[in-house]
């Protein structure tokens, strides 16, 4: 059966960085199979690039290789990493992109070849690891252990006078505001607040509200979510990343119109 490895990059698909790096992964592993999570990450936003593989990985079978690259400190003495975790293996910036699979994880640091370019380890350094795991060589191969990767892990939400308090951890491209707060929170919660300004009442999918008008639901990623119907409800509230979203009883600070 061919190796799976999945691509999740900030790279975008206007330039010639996603097809280098397959390029690499394809001659040192021809028989590879190149799935892309996406290469859409906003720039240099590990955060985005954490919680999106957070929500993919796990969705592959065992064995599968994820090559990870959201990387703002290219060329800077962080380190290049690679590990295991759950029967899957990954290469990534050593910069909090794996805090999701280090609880279980063994990690490797990766060595910089002599020749790699200072801006594009993902193709020189992090493709050249992703292949050899994927051609079977053991992870203990690839560089000497790290008992200390960084971490950076999502923050949490907090209880606060019978609501639960948490933020907007990522958009998507519908504009839908996901959030670190447990889907589980929203079971009986009269209101969502956000920004601390604007409201959204509480359904179950974006087509229990009128036209534009905003609504919380449990979103398929298990934590609560703002969406307006067809539209974007990150632009109709003009708030982003780091908003405060505030789950509990009836609260009328405000609304947003359809």
């Amino acid at each position: 059966m061919p190796q799976l490895i999945t691509l999740l990059t900030d790279f975008g698909q206007s330039d010639s960085y996603v097809a280098e790096v397959k390029g690499v992964l394809l001659s040192a592993a021809p028989g590879a199979t190149l799935i892309d999570i996406s290469h859409e990450v906003p720039l240099g936003m590990v955060v985005a690039g954490q919680y999106l593989l957070s929500r993919a990985w796990h969705r592959y079978p065992t064995g599968t290789v994820h090559l990870v690259v959201v990387d703002p400190g290219v060329g800077t003495p962080r380190r290049a990493l690679a590990a295991s975790a759950g029967g899957h293996y990954f290469v990534a910036p050593d910069n909090g992109l794996l805090t999701p699979v280090l609880d279980a994880a063994t990690v490797v640091q990766l060595a910089i070849p002599d020749g790699a370019s200072a801006t594009f380890h993902g193709r020189d350094v992090f493709a050249p690891a992703a292949a050899r795991l994927a051609l079977g060589e053991a992870l203990e191969g690839l560089g000497p252990a790290v008992a200390d990767p960084v971490r950076s892990p999502l923050p949490a939400p907090r209880e606060e006078r019978g609501c639960v308090v948490g933020e907007v951890i990522y958009i998507d491209r519908f504009g839908t505001l996901i959030t670190n707060v447990p889907a589980a929170a929203i079971e009986g919660a009269g209101q969502v607040t956000i920004g601390g300004e604007f409201s959204a009442g509480v359904g179950r999918t974006f087509r229990d509200v009128e036209l534009g008008s905003l609504v919380a639901f449990g979103g398929s990623g298990g934590t609560v979510e703002i969406a307006a119907r067809e539209r974007s409800a990150a632009q109709a509230l003009g708030v982003g990343v780091g908003a405060e979203v505030r789950v509990g009883a009836t609260d009328t600070r405000g609304e947003v119109g359809g």
